[in-house]
């Protein structure tokens, strides 16, 4: 079954991305140029003759409880959502889809009132090893989002990583990836429960660290000693306990001062003597216990759904920005699971980075036997019931 695929884009470093995956993707640029009129008539040369998928995440930082927070009417980037309402309403496509954050009831209500529909509200830890909660308006039938195996953060680490339950919720989960994952920093991401790092699993015999390379893995699989080439994927060191201690104005422990505060603090032993304590601040310091790094941009692809070296075209710094902004593709695939399908089904995709919403309709076309081929172009053609 072929389709076609509109891409709205302005990130060079995410268009690289897609095209490198999907060379057939049609690039429209910036969505607040992309004239309806046009686009339709260009649709009218195509064998579907209009846009039969609408899809969007517009940006989140005004609406989400994470952001800024000014809300999608004096919101400068969320009054790109009024750009998907515009395009919706120019273009009329059969099905939509737009994702958003956790955000206020208010403006969820607006977001509702405007497209007609309530959201779902989907949790992509149900099909995938990360912690997602996102909102989903559309229009295509629902079935409900069940739990498939349960795949945790250790299933897609690489060999030398440990998922450690100081970093993942109850459930073995990764939290959230986010466009700032780059900035990760082991006690900030143990502290607030958020940018999962993983810890860096070392043999026995090895001594001290070198901060320029990976460590061996103690688990009989090959070497993953490498040395860095620029980026930040070299682990983030931090050795020893994690402790609350109570410490009085000149940082002296008084754990009997019950009055005092705990302050979350790294605890550090050497040569099997007393303990001293030292701020968390300090990243790169070594004793006996446990390293810690970042998850490495390929994790990041595996969290999100994508396949291996996905992202592989750009940098480290713009692979993991654009893999905390992008859809992740398993809860995608759930959601386009009614979806009815035909040859020459057109999509348009705004604020479509990485295009994550094409590898989930892809992956759909794939997983669709040829024996159900006409079953779908049967529910397409007879489906103005169903929603």
């Amino acid at each position: 079954m072929t389709y076609n695929y509109f891409a709205s884009e302005i990130d060079k470093y995410a268009i690289k991305v897609t095209q490198s995956n999907f060379p057939n993707t049609i690039q429209l640029g910036d969505v607040k140029s992309i004239n309806s009129d046009s686009l339709l008539e260009w649709c009218g040369k195509l064998k579907s003759k209009k846009i039969d998928l609408l899809v969007g995440g517009s940006p989140c930082q005004d609406v989400s409880f994470a952001g800024k927070g000014k809300g999608l009417i004096h919101g400068e980037r969320s009054n790109l959502f009024f750009e998907y309402v515009r395009l919706l309403n120019k273009l009329k496509p059969k099905y939509f889809l737009l994702e958003n954050v956790r955000m206020k009831q208010e403006y969820q209500d607006i977001i509702s009132s405007e497209l007609g529909v309530k959201p779902y509200v989907y949790n992509s830890a149900d099909v995938s090893a990360q912690n997602r909660l996102r909102w989903y308006w559309t229009n295509i039938p629902q079935d409900e989002l069940v739990r498939q195996e349960n795949i945790v953060l250790q299933d897609i680490l690489e060999d030398d990583g440990i998922a450690n339950d100081l970093m993942t919720n109850k459930d073995g989960k990764s939290h959230c990836i986010t466009a700032r994952y780059n900035g990760a920093v082991w006690w900030n991401s143990i502290q607030r429960k958020q940018r999962t790092m993983v810890q860096v699993a070392t043999a026995d015999t090895i001594k001290g660290y070198d901060i320029i390379k990976r460590i061996y893995s103690p688990m009989g699989k090959s070497p993953t000693l490498t040395t860095m080439q620029g980026g930040h994927r070299e682990p983030k060191v931090a050795i020893g306990r994690i402790v609350n201690r109570r410490l009085d104005e000149n940082g002296v422990r008084k754990d009997n001062q019950l009055e005092l505060p705990f302050t979350t603090k790294l605890e550090i032993r050497q040569d099997d003597k007393s303990n001293c304590i030292t701020t968390v601040q300090k990243d790169n310091v070594v004793t006996d216990g446990m390293k810690w790094r970042k998850l490495t941009p390929l994790e990041c692809e595996r969290l999100q759904g994508l396949p291996d070296g996905y992202t592989s075209e750009v940098s480290n710094s713009q692979r993991y920005k654009m893999l905390g902004n992008g859809f992740n593709v398993p809860t995608i695939k759930h959601i386009f699971k009614n979806l009815p399908l035909h040859d020459g089904f057109t999509t348009l995709s705004l604020f479509d980075g990485y295009s994550g919403c094409q590898q989930a309709l892809h992956e759909t076309i794939q997983d669709r036997s040829s024996s159900t081929t006409k079953e779908w172009k049967d529910l397409y053609n007879n489906n103005e019931g169903m929603v």
